[in-house]
């Protein structure tokens, strides 16, 4: 593949990315806008953002490994067109429930994008130049949310609340060019077994994922009854999924893949650490505007530095990852973002904005080399044949680190506060619960750079014994 054709690659790529983080940002915004719509409640509303995050999270390994069996440009253009034509369902929809049906179709298409592009661009890009390629990658993520609240509000504002989904449309027509255009055509591999798709296992794993992530988000904070019996109902299911996998022919996930030290501890550093970015993101605001007593405006302005750092890091943090190795870029990053965790809770609340935006600069920073030299060292020696579905499993443990985020560490937030109503907290009970919870994040990148140093430890005898 020439300079012209990689980079081509890398764009169509880059888009889709843009398009599926877009899909949830800018949609959060136009929740007031939906809710007046249709005359709706906000906890009604709030499916929009809901449904299209939990087809992404139950089906995004299920399509990694789909795309393993089927061809990866073909299933990533079927991914694009159907997130594309689901958003002119969105645009068009007579009332919420058909809108929130429509939105889940949309996730379906976002999770064969997210999954399929990390897997296709190990094949496009050279070893030497993954890094810097995940690096971009991470770019187009963070300015898909941080782009979306923004232009969403602007479309709303002077359109209408159908131009936020409408906007897709001809980004996605581009995009499908795109891949098109330049992204090498699937070759079949032949085998005296053609793999088969394990439909029970892909069953079992939507539902338990599907549990799991309902047992997170119902009850808005509260967990109750219902809460308890879906985790359990997700823990059965996972005993379930691994007794399934075990004695499938053809498994959805190879479970010896998991002896794998270095894809193991990736997925799981990944989960730990996108945990603690949705802690600031559900700290924040209630932080910002209770305890510093910030506008609105101001609060939105705030927390839009986050993504435009990550925005602004991806790049320079690919290339470091291929300037200094990606286990060694893991550890940095790690690092990085322990010393901004631990700094956030330590900062007098008399020290204002500042002393909240510094540290928070911090962690984005080393947030955004950690997960440019994470997925280069998962994705760089896996298999061809299993790049999906170990890109689809990267996906899930963000997705799991997201829907956890928002909510165990909104539950220690609350804890902290000691306070029945965090609205009504005082704002030093509102910055003692930002610091137990900032406490507990940075406890969590501890646990995730032990981890990460202990692989780099068996990694380097692995090589000193060879």
């Amino acid at each position: 593949m020439n300079s012209i054709s990689r980079r081509g690659a890398l764009a169509s790529l880059s888009l889709s990315i843009l398009l599926s983080s877009l899909g949830t940002s800018i949609a959060n915004v136009g929740l007031p806008a939906l809710a007046e719509a249709f005359s709706a409640s906000f906890q009604a509303v709030q499916w929009v953002v809901l449904a299209y995050l939990m087809s992404i999270t139950t089906l995004i390994v299920s399509v990694g490994r789909l795309g393993d069996i089927v061809g990866r440009r073909r299933l990533l253009l079927i991914g694009i067109a159907i997130f594309s034509a689901a958003s002119i369902l969105c645009a068009l929809a007579p009332n919420l429930w058909t809108l929130i049906a429509a939105r889940a179709l949309q996730g379906i298409g976002a999770a064969m994008m997210m999954a399929l592009t990390l897997a296709l661009v190990s094949g496009a890009m050279s070893k030497e130049k993954t890094g810097s390629a995940m690096g971009v990658l991470g770019t187009m993520s963070a300015m898909g949310t941080s782009l979306g609240p923004t232009l969403g509000g602007l479309l709303i504002a002077h359109v209408g609340w159908p131009a936020i989904f409408l906007l897709n449309v001809p980004l996605g027509v581009l995009a499908m060019v795109l891949v098109w255009r330049f992204l090498p055509v699937d070759r079949r591999e032949v085998t005296a077994k053609p793999a088969g798709f394990d439909a029970l296992g892909t069953l079992v794993l939507v539902l338990t994922l599907l549990a799991y992530a309902l047992a997170m988000t119902l009850g808005r904070g509260d967990f109750g009854a219902l809460n308890a019996a879906l985790l359990l109902v997700a823990l059965v299911g996972l005993m379930l999924f691994v007794f399934v996998e075990q004695t499938a022919a053809s498994p959805l996930l190879k479970l010896s893949m998991l002896r794998n030290a270095q894809l193991s501890i990736g997925l799981t550093m990944s989960t730990l650490v996108t945990t603690v970015v949705m802690t600031t993101l559900v700290v924040g605001p209630f932080y910002l505007s209770g305890a510093l007593r910030l506008s609105t405006a101001s609060v939105g302005l705030v927390m839009s530095v986050g993504p435009l750092v990550a925005a602004l890091a991806g790049v320079p943090s690919g290339r470091l990852v291929d300037r200094w190795g990606a286990q060694r870029s893991t550890i940095v990053g790690l690092v990085v973002m322990l010393g901004g965790a631990s700094l956030l809770p330590v900062v007098p609340m008399s020290v204002g904005v500042f002393g909240y935006l510094a540290p928070l600069v911090v962690i984005t920073g080393g947030y955004a080399l950690f997960q440019a030299a994470n997925n280069t060292a998962v994705m760089l020696d896996i298999a061809p044949e299993q790049r999906g579905v170990v890109s689809g499993l990267l996906g899930l443990s963000r997705n799991l680190g997201l829907i956890t985020g928002a909510s165990v560490m909104g539950t220690v937030f609350a804890f902290g506060t000691a306070s029945s109503n965090i609205l009504q907290a005082q704002p030093q009970a509102i910055a003692q619960g930002m610091q137990l919870t900032l406490a507990a994040a940075a406890g969590l990148i501890l646990v995730a750079l032990i981890m990460g140093t202990v692989s780099k430890i068996v990694s380097l005898r692995l090589i000193a014994s060879c």
